[in-house]
């Protein structure tokens, strides 16, 4: 098969590789489309290697056609979206049956493939984590980017006012449009005087350098999840306002879970973020589709900063 292959300078390069293995439990699909997400710039730059075990090939999310069932009971030819720890940068990949999930109804491969990872990423953290209800204050970083715009749209249907920050009134606007009651440029001002004690969630991409932020931020009884770490790893935590407010810090991964775990996420995400797809609820966002042997100016796009929503790769 072909597949993406990273070189010594990091560079992306379409390669001959061989097809995956089937391990007990896995199918092998036939990929026709790519979603590109920040953990695929990271690895390329040798920062983000996978699990032990897992495909050296980048790609945390794809869609396509089962072309082996192997011990499965699933159907040859049967249409999926799979979530994966990687290998999805390639013409075919093998993906765990609890990864499997199905095409919504009036999605193409390539919109199907936008939304698997920022689905579960977002569902896990803010319905099975943090509990998003009706009536609290969200704040979103990053809100036009892949997570941010699935997440205000979720969060407006559960009822949220929502809060986010982004770096350019291009993207507020996106954000305003999708729902975002409070837009905040972060580039010209702190969100955290802006919102002091007011937020009662917050999904942060960040890290390090916002942490003592979003503590301010943070409403009585607050939770902030953190989910990325694009402003470093390292940072300083002010314990004596965290417990003033009562308030939570939760750092979540979904890549590394255990097996059962990720079936776990995703057949709650199918049961309840699919039919938020399939009846328009939540759109799916995607800035530009690309064919696979572009991936190197797929990243230099997502390295901009530029790119609103997602970047798909189609096989």
């Amino acid at each position: 098969m072909k597949a993406i292959e990273v070189l010594d300078d990091q560079q992306l390069q379409l390669t001959d590789a061989e097809k995956p293995q089937l391990k007990p439990g896995e199918v092998r699909v036939k990929v026709k489309a790519v979603g590109v997400n920040r953990a695929d710039l990271l690895q390329a730059a040798g920062h983000y290697p996978p699990p032990p075990g897992t495909s050296e090939v980048l790609g945390l999310e794809c869609a396509g056609v089962i072309e082996d069932a192997g011990d499965t009971g699933r159907a040859q030819g049967e249409r999926v979206a799979c979530l994966l720890a990687g290998g999805a940068y390639a013409e075919y990949v093998a993906v765990p049956e609890g990864q499997l999930m199905p095409i919504p109804d009036g999605y193409s491969f390539e919109e199907a493939a936008s939304v698997v990872e920022v689905a579960c990423t977002v569902w896990s953290n803010m319905g099975m984590l943090a509990g998003l209800e009706a009536g609290q204050t969200l704040l979103i970083h990053g809100g036009a980017g892949g997570i941010g715009t699935f997440a205000i749209q979720l969060a407006k249907h559960l009822g949220l006012q929502v809060a986010v920050t982004a770096g350019s009134e291009e993207k507020l606007n996106i954000c305003k449009q999708l729902g975002a009651d409070i837009l905040i440029n972060y580039k010209e001002e702190d969100f955290a005087e802006r919102l002091k004690n007011q937020c009662d969630r917050i999904l942060d991409i960040i890290g390090a350098k916002y942490l003592d932020q979003n503590v301010k931020a943070l409403a009585q009884d607050g939770h902030m999840v953190i989910i990325g770490m694009q402003g470093g790893v390292k940072g300083e935590l002010n314990i004596g306002r965290l417990l003033s407010k009562r308030g939570t810090i939760s750092a979540t991964a979904l890549r590394a879970r255990e097996l059962e775990d990720k079936a776990r996420i995703v057949r709650s995400t199918v049961e309840n973020v699919w039919p938020l797809l399939e009846d328009g609820t939540i759109k799916h966002h995607i800035h530009a589709v690309l064919p696979l042997e572009q991936a190197q100016r797929a990243h230099e796009m997502l390295k901009g900063g530029e790119v609103t929503g997602k970047l798909v790769l189609s096989v």
